[in-house]
């Protein structure tokens, strides 16, 4: 493989060409018949040698730059907000005499300058550029190839951001990723295999439509590609289904100009490795005698199916000191947990039930193959306007606490008894976590901060020079008088203007320059949210994404109605592996280049991707660059290498490898794309363009995308046909309808009530989303509950998600990774009601029911086993809400009902499919 340079810089995103009339003439995102427009749709690639003598190299990484970080600019507009009838206290929270704490040394102080925001990808976020044209989409895509290894290739290029572009992810479920266990041992990896006949005619769906005056059709009438349709070999159903499953493959165009761009499924750089892949070798600069071995008649080493790096596709190395630190062994990392004790923290139960959970839940701390025990630390802080440190040594009869109360000046008061053993500490710990909620049981304060308490969380990791994780608890925007300090900026009159993006942009620079820290300490953040009121979003996720860590946000949180979707929030977050202070490369050989990133991370430079954490729920997408000739005999090759500290502070390599096959016709690519791939790329793209353009501009571009991949099929690859038929090519038949739920998606056209937070969490959410996730998010799943047979237990075939498919005498199931819904028609039977709520009618039926009763009937059964199988497999919990026909909650659930139109303006899909057909054709004429 050859050496492949950084990314040039991107070309800017333009304003759309005004020439595709037809937007302003269908019925597109507005009433029927309307005329006019609507309102609201508008690389370090190293040299990568072939296995030699010695496992493949990793990546080193150099100690965090100190330089001062240049000052800052501007704010956004600022508002003002009420924060309940209690003031400002002057109650002494936790015991009467405050020790005056002497500073530790070699502490910087976190200043209170507004600094310029920091960069997080390799490239500043572009505005959108001109699309190109239908000759320039023809002649790019034109001799293009495909490639596949274990499965068909991804989505075409063409696709208007910049360069034609084709796309490439990484991500999947997280226990069964494909890169995991690919070839049984004793088998060789399949890696020649092509997909598809090339030259030979694709197949192609006909949809007859006549733009001008298309109607939905009646029962029994034409067909419009649907969600429940036919599906291909080897797809399974379970709403929109999957393009092609369980699969990683990606374009390779061969003969593409330079400037071509490609992408694949996404899927979690660190699941967990199959049992025959443990880590078992050490990278060592020179081969040990033991591991010479002959060769077989075929040239090949007759161990190579015993051995892990020779013959599967993901492996791992235990890393020498070279790869760690000042060429020191990493000490095991730590768990803080930082609590909010202001008022409305104490008010709402979430301290008392908090703290009660944890006494049980530090137990099981994640930990190493057969451990006994964890070798996480943990430490504990509370917080409002001040911060709280606690010692629980183990030799103390009881915990300590220590206020620091200049925040403007952080520093950590006590090193040894504030990270300690789980189980040697057990007692000092419970005893402080009973003492918590009752020390500030009658506090009256309303103000917090928020920055100092990252700060002190990644100064006392930094102290005890070891990685770790924050878990943030906090209820409501800091306005105390502190480094970070927020103002309220919720200005709902900036939608639908030029000034609606910074909504989505961060109050101050001074969180970027924070996360820039906590990165190079490796210092990951889990941000929990239980906010009344508007907190900005927006600007307190920022050190959680740059972080690799997550958010989860509880609104009015009531401990009797939440209380069980926190707290398996929490069991989750708490439990499972993750990897820190990680550092992740891609590799390509000649012809190809990784040019940008998308997911939860930090990026220095434009090669390497740093993770302060790194967890299986997280997806990192990668987008390759096609900027030379590939050679359809070797194929194309990736490679990713990271390296991370385990959960006992091992160093470890992991590698993941993959050979592509390369192919020279565009109708195979068509034949074999993955549009669950480009939609997870697109909807990335575009909540990421939203940063830096109108969100009107982004949806606009998304169209345009769209109509330039199905009119060069339909110039290239489909028989010649009526200009009033509408061909999509098999593989792609689902594009339009996925586009448009991205489209009408809450970032990119807000209802009236969707919150600004909402939208901000909502699109830092699906950043590190992988292509399951994406696909069931923008296109819930819809399942009937009464149509099968009791007695059959298994996942009921999803229908349509539109108004029309419900019928008054059936219970649904919705659900779409976040929300979960249970829809119960007015007309349904007696007994039906009588054996799932234990209630005699319909009429008494609790609306807004969170919990069904358990009840000893097949049917209840039934139902409860299919609720808790579509929770075990999402990454949050998703909270049930029962909702009755013609309720008031039925607004909210048909919210989620995408094919029909929306009440924010929202095309349904049958229009949309309208106005697609009529781009298509502007851009053939």
């Amino acid at each position: 493989m050859n050496v492949n340079q950084s990314a040039p810089p991107v070309p800017p995103f333009g304003q759309p060409q005004p020439v595709y009339l037809g937007h302003h003439q269908s019925s597109y995102g507005g009433q029927p018949g309307s005329t006019t427009a609507p309102t609201s749709y508008g690389a370090y690639n190293g040299p990568v040698p072939g296995y030699q003598q010695t496992p493949p190299p990793g990546v080193s990484r150099a100690p965090p730059s100190s330089g001062a970080p240049p000052a800052s600019t501007a704010q956004g507009p600022c508002g003002q907000t009420a924060y309940g009838q209690f003031g400002q206290g002057d109650v002494q929270n936790g015991p009467s005499s405050t020790v005056q704490m002497q500073r530790l040394p070699g502490y910087q102080p976190f200043g209170s300058a507004i600094l310029a925001p920091v960069v997080s990808q390799p490239a500043v976020l572009q505005p959108y550029g001109p699309p190109p044209t239908s000759a320039q989409v023809t002649a790019q895509l034109a001799g293009m190839q495909i490639s596949g290894t274990v499965a068909p290739a991804s989505p075409p290029s063409g696709l208007g951001y910049g360069p034609p572009t084709s796309l490439a992810s990484a991500s999947g479920s997280f226990p069964n990723s494909g890169l995991y266990g690919s070839y049984p041992q004793g088998q060789a990896p399949p890696l020649g295999q092509a997909q598809g006949h090339p030259g030979t005619q694709p197949p192609q769906r006909s949809v007859p439509l006549q733009a001008s005056s298309f109607t939905p059709p009646a029962s029994g009438g034409p067909r419009m590609p649907s969600m429940t349709g036919p599906l291909l070999p080897g797809q399974s159903f379970g709403g929109p289904p999957v393009s092609q499953p369980n699969h990683v493959s990606s374009p390779a165009p061969q003969a593409l100009p330079p400037g071509t761009q490609m992408t694949g499924p996404p899927g979690p750089p660190l699941p967990p490795m199959h049992s025959s892949q443990q880590p078992g070798y050490q990278l060592q600069q020179n081969v040990p005698p033991q591991y010479f071995q002959h060769l077989d008649h075929t040239g090949k080493r007759v161990d190579a199916y015993d051995r892990p790096e020779l013959s599967l596709g993901s492996y791992e190395f235990l890393a020498t000191v070279d790869y760690c630190k000042n060429n020191k062994f990493p000490s095991p990392p730590a768990f803080i947990f930082m609590i909010d004790v202001s008022y409305n923290a104490i008010r709402s139960g979430l301290v008392r039930l908090l703290c009660e959970e944890l006494k049980s839940l530090l137990d099981f701390l994640p930990r190493e193959g057969g451990a006994e025990e964890s070798a996480i630390r943990v430490g504990f802080v509370t917080y409002n306007k001040v911060l709280h440190f606690y010692n629980v040594k183990s030799s103390l009869a009881q915990p300590q606490m220590m206020v620091v109360s200049d925040v403007g000046d952080m520093f950590v008061p006590l090193l040894d008894g504030f990270l300690v053993n789980v189980n040697e500490s057990q007692a000092v710990i419970t005893s402080l976590l009973d003492q918590i909620p009752e020390m500030f049981a009658d506090t009256r304060e309303t103000e917090t901060v928020f920055a100092p308490v990252i700060q002190a969380g990644m100064e006392a990791l930094k102290a005890a020079e070891c990685a770790g994780k924050l878990f943030l608890f906090h209820t409501s925007l800091p306005i105390a008088e502190a480094p970070g300090k927020l103002k309220n900026r919720d200005d709902r009159k900036l939608i639908n203007t030029d000034k609606e993006k910074t909504l989505f942009q961060p109050q101050t620079g001074a969180y970027q320059t924070l996360a820039k820290e906590c990165v190079a300490q490796g210092c990951c953040v889990d941000l929990f949210l239980f906010p009344n009121q508007y907190v900005d979003v927006a600007t307190l996720s920022v050190v959680p994404q740059l972080t690799g860590g997550s958010v989860y946000k509880y609104a009015c949180f009531q401990v009797e109605n939440d209380q069980e979707r926190f707290l398996s929030d929490l069991r989750r977050d708490v439990q499972k592996v993750v990897g820190f202070d990680a550092v992740m490369r891609v590799r390509t050989s000649t012809g190809i280049r990784a040019v940008d990133f998308f997911g939860a991370f930090y990026m220095n430079n434009t090669t390497d991707v740093e993770l302060a954490g790194l967890d299986g729920d997280k997806t990192v997408t990668v987008e390759f660059k096609h900027d030379d000739r590939l050679n359809e005999e070797n194929g194309a090759l990736l490679q990713c290498a990271l390296l991370y500290t385990s959960c006992a502070g091992q160093r470890r390599l992991r590698i993941h490898n993959l050979a592509l096959n390369c192919c020279t016709q565009l109708a195979d690519l068509y034949r074999n794309c993955e549009t669950d791939t480009l939609i997870n790329y697109m909807a990335k793209f575009a909540y990421r363009g939203v940063l830096s353009s109108p969100v009107k501009t982004v949806r606009d571009t998304l169209i345009t995308q769209c109509a330039q991949i199905l009119a060069c099929y339909r110039k290239n690859c489909a028989s010649p046909s009526s200009a009033g038929q509408l061909i999509l090519p098999e593989c792609m038949k689902l594009l339009p309808v996925y586009l448009n739920c991205v489209l009408k998606s809450d970032v990119l056209q807000p209802g009236a009530e969707v919150t600004t937070d909402d939208r901000a969490y909502v699109r830092q959410l699906v950043t590190s989303m992988d292509v399951a996730e994406t696909n069931v998010f923008f296109y819930p799943r819809l399942l009937p509950l009464t149509k099968s047979p009791i007695e059959n237990t298994t996942e009921p075939p999803a229908v349509r998600a539109s108004e029309e498919r419900l019928s008054n005498g059936d219970i649904y199931l919705l659900e779409n990774g976040l929300n979960l819904f249970l829809w119960v028609g007015a007309s349904v039977q007696q007994g039906v009601v009588q054996s799932l709520f234990g209630v005699s009618s319909f009429s008494q039926i609790t609306s807004g029911l969170s919990v069904l009763p358990v009840l000893d009937n097949l049917l209840s059964k039934k139902v409860q086993g299919l609720i808790d199988s579509l929770r075990a497999q999402r990454s949050r919990y998703m909270k049930l809400i029962v909702v009755k026909q013609e309720d008031k909650l039925e607004t909210l659930f048909k919210h989620f009902l995408v094919e029909d139109k929306s009440l924010s303006g929202g095309a349904s899909y049958v229009d949309f499919l309208c106005h697609m057909h009529k781009e298509i054709r502007q851009l053939l004429s």
